[in-house]
This record gives structure tokens, sequence and C-alpha cells, in this order.
């Protein structure tokens, strides 16, 4: 297949930079079947039935992105330059992984300082990464991170503005738990408590699940045979407890429905032929159109980027004309799109 057949002309202004308030109010594009209808996140417990399970994962965004300075001493004095992190992963010896801007302006062994309490020096360079050694660890780690840090907007909203404050609330869901990811699950944003609860009185049931969220997820693809696309790996876990969950809702007939693609590609990535098992490990899952889904029977999510991994992933689920036309009718009806726009719940039964 090729990555022209997930393209598609969005307007710009159709971009959302800010969430709607509540996030309750967002719009909600139900496909069910062949039927489209426009409805409001607030109306989504009308459209479960009891028994069914909602997949969220439990992923914690960190405030990834880091402003710093390097300073280096000259013939005519100390020099500095500025300094741009986003931190991508840790690693097993203690380093974390970053994209930094400009990576040419700092040497192996120079340190970056980003507060009066948090700093951090380049160890290597690889594969246009560089690994960095922070002077803190543990609890202390977390807090100057979280007081020098910016949550990592996609690149299609800090284009637009940067990240502030509301973003550490905005940017995060409600159940956040497992710190880790350099994204969120954004479909899951419009989930607040009275909206759970809400689900969970009309007999809705709930199972949480981890994977952390990459930077990879922003990354375009750029071969014209999607076959052909190499997917950035994450991490995540699927308990037990969610695996005996989510088998027992499936044998009493009620349907799976994970909130967002990263949910659902960890579900599918540790599905087995005889249902769910519980997993921990890196997925690289490429769900394109032709996968067979074993647990997935919907999928709450977000509008996607033109010729992206999850206008890939969404299609095999619905069906590309089925996509191509509900996007049509969401461009049409200016739902507003991508992390912080409107929401869609995809059902491919009707």
């Amino acid at each position: 297949m090729k990555l022209s057949d997930f393209d598609f002309d969005l307007p710009e202004a159709l971009i959302a930079t800010r969430p709607v308030t509540p996030r309750s109010d967002a719009r909600l594009l139900l496909s069910q079947g062949d039927e489209t209808r426009d409805l409001y996140v607030r109306d989504l417990p009308d459209q479960l039935r009891a028994g069914d399970r909602m997949v969220l994962n439990d992923t914690k965004v960190i405030p990834a992105r880091l402003s710093g300075a390097r300073h280096r001493a000259s013939s005519q004095g100390d020099v500095t330059a500025k300094i741009e992190v986003t931190l991508l992963e840790p690693r097993a010896d203690g380093c974390w992984a970053a994209l930094i801007k400009p990576l040419r302006k700092l040497k192996i062994g120079e340190t970056v300082v980003f507060s009066a309490d948090l700093s951090a020096s380049l160890q290597a360079v690889a594969d246009g990464q560089g690994m960095l050694r922070f002077n803190l660890t543990g609890d202390d780690f977390d807090a100057a991170l979280s007081a020098a840090g910016a949550m990592p907007l996609p690149p299609y909203i800090a284009a637009k503005r940067p990240a502030d404050d509301a973003d550490k609330q905005d940017y995060q869901t409600v159940w956040a738990r497992h710190k880790g990811a350099v994204a969120a699950p954004t479909a899951s944003l419009h989930l607040d408590r009275t909206m759970l609860a809400a689900l969970a009185a009309r007999g809705v049931d709930f199972s949480y699940v981890t994977l952390h969220v990459g930077a990879g997820t922003f990354l375009p693809v750029k071969v014209d045979d999607i076959a052909d696309h190499k997917m950035h790996a994450e991490w995540g876990q699927v308990t037990q407890v969610a695996a005996d969950e989510i088998n027992t809702t499936r044998a009493a007939g009620g349907r799976i429905i994970p909130v967002g693609t990263t949910a659902l590609r960890l579900i599918e990535s540790a599905a087995t032929d005889g249902g769910l098992g519980p997993w921990e490990g890196p997925t690289d899952i490429f769900i394109t159109p032709g996968f067979r889904f074993r647990i997935a029977d919907g999928l709450m999510t977000n509008f996607h980027l033109p010729k992206s991994t999850l206008m890939m992933l969404v299609s095999a689920l619905i069906g590309q004309h089925r996509v191509r036309d509900i996007y049509a009718h969401a461009i049409a009806k200016k739902y507003r799109f991508f992390s912080y726009g409107d929401a869609s719940l995809l059902l491919p039964k009707a």
C-alpha cells in the first residue's frame, strides 16, 4: 500500500492548540457500521452498553522539554550557547537518551545547566541522539525536572505556542500513574472524573494498561511503500489482573473498547488466539489494513495526522473508504483535530 492512500487536506484552522473546558464538552463523531452521528463526549455513556470494558493507558507524561545553557571558556572569555533538550527515554546505565538542539554546539563531557538544581553532561552521541547524565537521581531528579521542565507538546502545537503551566494539567490524563511517556495518550484527555463516574453508572468497566508513549509517535512516515516503514519501539505492560478482566468481559459477550491507539496497540501486541495474557516489554507493532484484530472491538480516538501510522491503524479497524468518509465529514463539520482536538468513537459493527 502507498503512503498517498492515507493522505488528506486539512485546513490549518482546524488544528486545536488548546483543549475545550470541561473535557467532556469536546465533540464526538460516532461511526457505527455505515452510520455517522455528531455527538459530544458527554453523550458517550449512551453509546456504550452495560458489560462493555474500556481499556485505559495509565502512563504519565513527564515534563520532558528543557531549556538550558552551555558555558565554555574561550580566548574572548566565557561563551554561552542556548541548548534545547527533549528527553526520550532512560537507559540502563542511568543516562537519558535525548534530542538536543543544536547538538553541534555541545561536546562530549560538557555540561548543560537547566536550573539552579538541575544540570546534565553529554556522555555520548548515537543515531542523532545525545546521552545525558543528570546530576540528580530518584525523587530529587523528579522534583527538579518538574520545576524546570515543560510538557513536550506535539510539534504542530509547539510551532504555534510554547508550553505553559496549563499544559501540565491539560496534557495529562486524570488517572496517569506510571511516569515515562513523552507524549500523552490524547484520546484519554477527554475523560474527566465526572465522565468516568457516568460510564461506571452505565455499567461500563475499566482496565488499566501501561504504554510509555515515545517521541516516535510524531515521526513522519518517509517511505512510499508503507510495508518498508519501521515503527519506533515503546515499552508496555499488561498485568495479569488486566488480562483476566479483559478475557472475562470477552467471555461474557461484552465489547473491548480501547481509549486511544496506544492502548489498542498494546493489547493487540499481547493478544493470542486464546485471548489476552500478561505481557511486558517493547512493542513496535505496526497495524495496517489487513491486520486481524484479536481483542479490540472498537476504538475511541482523536483525529490524526495525514499519512501517519495512526491513520493506517484506524483504516485497518474500520476500512479505508470508511475513514475517508468520516474524515471528510469531520472537516466539513469543522471538528477540531489532533492532540487537543475532538474525538471519535469507531465501532466497526452496527
